[in-house]
């Protein structure tokens, strides 16, 4: 029995030519070598599993191939190519920067460069995970990088070129690769099947491609797994089932309850997508997609961003349109905030339920928002019509009493009739005419009586300002912060007045509290102000002047070497006996 070896292994790409989906960096690869112009060190930076590595072997083998064939392509046969193939070549040195990145590594390689190849024209050196060097490593790697021997290369590869230090990159010929599309995918896939004689379905092939990402030995890594499971046979049920994906017509289903407001049958969906062991995160971010998708096919112009399996592309087209496009907009927005507030939500299940419940009367809620009266068509209470009551007319009567005519008046009666039903408005009635006229009547007597204010306040004949008078107005106020307990009351009894004109003048505070404190009140101040002068053009100003403040001298406390001092002073023979004793005081 024959040893297994992985397909991403298996089928590696030996030449430029058999690299699938970097067809922008091979040809610019295999001109540089068939006119001569290698740079000495190259920057091979992308996304995981897109050819670096193989890219950066394969360019290493053909710098030293023997017999170079036109094209740029090595030729696979001479010794050099050979020794290669079977990992003996001792021309190319590769370094994982991953487990090796300390200086002393970086040293050991910059070692190694002083010597020259012993057969070939170049030695290669290949660091892999290059941003996994510390910056030691990086800054001891510089000189060499920069200015290395005739005959050395290095290619660095990474998958972060973020984390690569600014003057690295400058010393390399940057080659950005890109994800592999899934039309690639799917054709270099088809290829290995035929050759491994597997029995593989288009839409299966295309599946694994999507879940890979672009990323090639993830799905070469995904059909080894699914061969492995179906005993040789790629077909569309198994993959799902393998790679653990909700078929979509799962998701049709559920547009399907959603527009026809079947919310049993949405539930029910629900409940069985969950019977089979997905998650609720995983339904909402897979339906989200599935709604863009639906939005996509709408419009023909971006009909190649519809990146599905063949066999559903139809029915994204016919289902897209029989969808209105703003029920997809808003359905997306609901997913989109439901997926955001997941992880914090104690219920899951509720949570997504929720969603759901509000997606399948998602219809219902445009259609009333769209039409002119939908404000009116919302749950009403109905109004308490008032007991109507039938005045009864005076009967006049009269009976003889003896000569005289007597008439009696008999009391008038109260019949209650009963309340007549009226009909409920409907929405496009217009609203009762007696409320309307009490309205009306109301912002009357409002207009009536602002407009008696004016007069008033118009007849009044404003007071113009001065000292005496606006003192007084000040004290009142003041003695009225005082009753409220306002901490203001102190900065409005220090501050001084200066009158400017006949409607305006200046407070004059000491300081920037007191100048707050003022501030703070002002507005009322000047309402105060304009009622009690009755003029409303008064202006207040609130200004500061720099006054000294006298302080008291303070008696400072003095220490004991302050005391010995002014003794000292006083009387010099204290200090003398001190210096003959020589003694040394605790100060």
């Amino acid at each position: 029995m024959d040893k297994f070896i992985v397909s991403a292994r298996k089928y590696r790409p030996q030449t430029f030519d058999t690299v699938v989906g970097q067809s922008h960096i091979t040809t610019t690869l295999k001109n540089a070598i068939r006119n001569g112009q290698l740079a000495h060190a190259f920057l091979f930076c992308g996304p995981r599993g897109v050819g670096k590595t193989t890219c950066a072997r394969i360019l290493a083998k053909t710098i030293n191939c023997e017999n170079l064939h036109a094209d740029g392509e090595a030729c696979n046969t001479c010794r050099s190519c050979t020794s290669f193939n079977e990992g003996t070549s001792l021309n190319i040195h590769e370094l994982d920067a991953a487990s090796n990145n300390s200086v002393d590594d970086i040293r050991s390689l910059v070692d190694q460069v002083r010597f020259a190849p012993q057969a070939g024209k170049y030695k290669v050196y290949i660091i892999d995970e290059v941003h996994m060097l510390s910056s030691s490593a990086f800054n001891a790697f510089l000189k060499t990088l920069e200015e290395p021997p005739p005959y050395a290369i290095f290619i660095l590869a990474t998958t972060e070129k973020h984390k690569i230090l600014p003057t690295i990159l400058s010393r390399c010929q940057i080659f950005d690769f890109k994800r592999i599309t899934i039309s690639d995918t799917v054709e270099h896939l088809e290829e290995i099947t035929k050759k491994e004689k597997i029995k593989a379905d288009k839409p299966a092939l295309q599946v694994i491609a999507q879940k890979s990402e672009g990323c090639m030995r993830d799905a070469l890594s995904m059909l080894d797994k699914i061969v492995s499971f179906t005993n040789g046979e790629v077909n569309y049920q198994h993959t799902l089932e393998h790679l653990n994906i909700l078929d979509a017509d799962y998701y049709f289903k559920l547009i399907e309850c959603m527009l026809n407001q079947d919310l049993a049958g949405a539930m029910l969906l629900f409940d069985d997508i969950m019977r089979k062991g997905f998650d609720e995160e995983v339904v909402l971010n897979d339906f989200s997609e599935f709604i863009r998708n639906l939005l996509v096919a709408k419009d023909e112009k971006i009909a190649g961003l519809l990146d599905v399996v063949d066999s559903f592309r139809e029915k994204y087209i016919s289902t897209a349109k029989r969808t209105d496009a703003g029920f997809l907009v808003s359905a997306l927005n609901i997913l989109n905030e439901t997926e955001i507030n997941y992880k914090t939500a104690r219920n899951k299940r509720l949570h997504v339920e929720l969603a759901l419940i509000r997606l399948t009367y998602l219809l219902q809620a445009l259609e009333l928002a769209a039409t002119p009266e939908g404000v009116a068509k919302k749950k009403r209470v109905e109004e308490a019509t008032p007991v109507a009551f039938r005045n009864i007319p005076v009967i006049k009567t009269s009976f003889s009493s003896g000569d005289k005519a007597v008439e009696k008046k008999e009391e008038p009666k109260l019949v209650i009739e009963q309340p007549r039903v009226e009909p409920v408005p409907q929405a496009t009635e217009a609203p009762p005419p007696a409320r309307v006229s009490t309205k009306s009547a109301q912002l009357d007597k409002i207009r009536k009586q602002i407009a008696e204010r004016n007069s008033a306040a118009e007849n009044v004949q404003p007071i113009p300002l001065n000292d005496e008078l606006l003192q007084k107005a000040w004290n009142e106020y003041t003695e009225m912060l005082r009753e409220n307990k306002n901490p203001a009351v102190q900065s409005f009894t220090m501050a001084r007045l200066n009158i400017i004109s006949d409607t305006s003048f200046e407070v004059i505070t000491n300081n920037n509290l007191e100048h707050k404190f003022v501030e703070q009140e002002k507005r009322t101040l000047s309402e105060h102000l304009q009622k009690e002068f009755a003029n409303r053009s008064i202006l207040v100003t609130v200004k500061i002047t720099d006054t000294p403040v006298e302080t008291a001298p303070v008696e400072k406390t003095l220490s004991k070497k302050d005391q010995f001092m002014m003794m000292a002073q006083e009387y010099p023979l204290i200090k003398e006996l001190k210096d003959k004793l020589k003694l040394d005081l605790d100060f």
